[in-house]
């Protein structure tokens, strides 16, 4: 495996943090974190990154509130993730067909 220079690893590294003052909402409680929609009536605890580390900023009583509090910071954190280029994807494989012919008899 080849390894990329440092300073390529640095930008996407920079590419990936959030930027100071983002927001993002986390599940309150025990459990270890979940998927947004898990639980969407139970309150969120809101975090904002100061730039070395995510901390608390406030709570949210629902999903729904945690998302008015975020929502612009979620989606612009979503557009710095890179998606796969799909031309570096395998070709398609050709569909499984039988190499006989199959009848069904007559029922009647």
């Amino acid at each position: 495996m080849e390894d990329e220079p440092l300073e390529e690893w640095a930008a996407h590294r920079e590419q990936r943090r959030p930027t100071p003052g983002e927001r993002r909402a986390v599940p309150l409680g025990e459990q270890p974190e979940q998927a947004a929609h898990v639980a969407p009536d139970e309150p969120r605890g809101i975090q904002e990154w100061d730039g070395h580390q995510w901390t608390p900023a406030g709570v949210a009583k629902d999903r729904e509130a945690a998302t008015d509090e975020t929502g612009q910071d979620t989606a612009r954190r979503a557009d710095q993730v890179p998606l796969p280029t799909f031309g570096n994807l395998p070709p398609r494989p050709e569909p499984w067909r039988p190499t006989q012919q199959w009848h069904r008899p007559d029922a009647s």
